[in-house]
């Protein structure tokens, strides 16, 4: 009995990955004609299958249809949140359309309503066919962002859900989440303040739990208490119960309060000023605050926030590189890359050493 053809035999012999092998195969995402034509050849000489009966005679093509042709495709960007100029993510995507339209890539942007994502439905907007490789941003539910990777189509997360189980086939973007909270507790340190805790929920992203985490790890390195009272890491119980109400209320029943606060991003920190602001809490006389993002309002808030701050064009560019080197050869092994940040003090933080 001959050997079974199988789509990776094909692969082997033209030299491509399984994947454009497949899309051909199959019709379906972004495939140059001659690309097409070609894998289907080979199909038909090999005896794959569904194509044994059709004659190679029907398949060849000229030379010049053998050129590699510019392939055009679409980039899809799927969010789970709408995306405002004061997201982190804003500047990383005007670079990242800037630059894919430089290379012929067009860009779609797909809000997932909340009843699409509790449905496992994709938007009514997104067709898979046309879609040679996705961007999620602000896709953290799990069992959601694994059906994306289903599709068969090169994924890249921006942040993605905290991976308590198998890790998603898909490449994963993030910040630096360590580093400058390490460095911004030890400077804390030096100036005095030895009782720092967190706020953010810890399973909301990876991010939010490496934000965490290392404000922990740090605490602990730099031989400083860990108050379980000052680590604010869960969701409100009752659904009902807005995320703000509920650190009013957490904030209000403190005993005492921590020196500082990290917060997981700027926009808990500007919560967290008006609720310190409605307890005549002074912020930085009787509490310090640090945010994680540096987003431009971070600027404009009184008093302005000490914030981590994170570099919204190179996050353009690795996420061009990463996907793009995914579409054109699936079979890498999936990567986790991380980029640089950088402290900015500012009025929330009074870095000044007690005496």
């Amino acid at each position: 009995m001959s050997k079974r053809v199988t789509i990776q035999d094909i692969a082997d012999a033209l030299g491509l990955s399984r994947n454009t092998v497949s899309k051909a195969i199959n019709n379906t995402g972004v495939l140059s004609d001659s690309t097409r034509k070609k894998v289907l050849q080979k199909t038909v000489e090999m005896g794959y299958k569904q194509f044994t009966y059709m004659n190679p005679e029907q398949l060849k093509f000229s030379p010049q249809e053998a050129t590699p042709q510019k392939s055009h495709g679409e980039i899809a960007i799927l969010t789970c949140a709408p995306l405002d100029n004061f997201h982190f993510s804003s500047t990383m995507l005007d670079k990242l359309q800037r630059e894919t339209t430089q290379l012929g890539y067009s860009i779609t942007m797909h809000r997932v309503s909340n009843e699409e994502q509790a449905n496992y439905q994709l938007p009514i907007s997104f067709h898979p066919e046309n879609v040679c490789g996705i961007i999620c941003i602000e896709t953290f539910n799990y069992d959601y962002a694994k059906m994306i990777c289903d599709l068969d189509i090169p994924v890249l997360f921006v942040d993605h859900p905290v991976l308590m189980g198998k890790p998603l086939p898909a490449d994963r973007l993030l910040m630096n989440n360590q580093d400058e909270i390490f460095a911004f507790v030890r400077e804390m340190k030096k100036c005095g303040k030895t009782n720092i805790g967190f706020i953010g929920e810890q399973l909301h992203c990876q991010s939010f739990f490496e934000r965490c985490m290392a404000t922990r790890n740090a605490l602990y390195i730099n031989s400083l208490p860990i108050n379980e009272e000052f680590f604010i890491i869960d969701a409100p119980k009752d659904t009902l119960t807005d995320y703000k109400t509920y650190l009013f209320n957490y904030i209000q029943n403190l005993k005492e309060l921590p020196d500082v606060f990290v917060c997981a991003n700027d926009f808990i920190a500007f919560d967290l000023m008006q609720i310190l602001r409605q307890l005549n809490i002074q912020v930085p006389e009787d509490i310090c605050l640090c945010g994680f993002d540096d987003s431009p309002a971070a600027k404009l808030i009184t008093p302005p926030l000490t914030s981590i701050h994170i570099h919204n064009e190179i996050l353009g560019v690795c996420a061009i590189d990463l996907l793009l080197s995914r579409i054109k050869d699936p079979t890498l092994n999936y990567r986790t890359v991380y980029t640089e940040t950088n402290i900015v003090y500012r009025e929330s933080v009074n870095i000044a050493p007690t005496k």
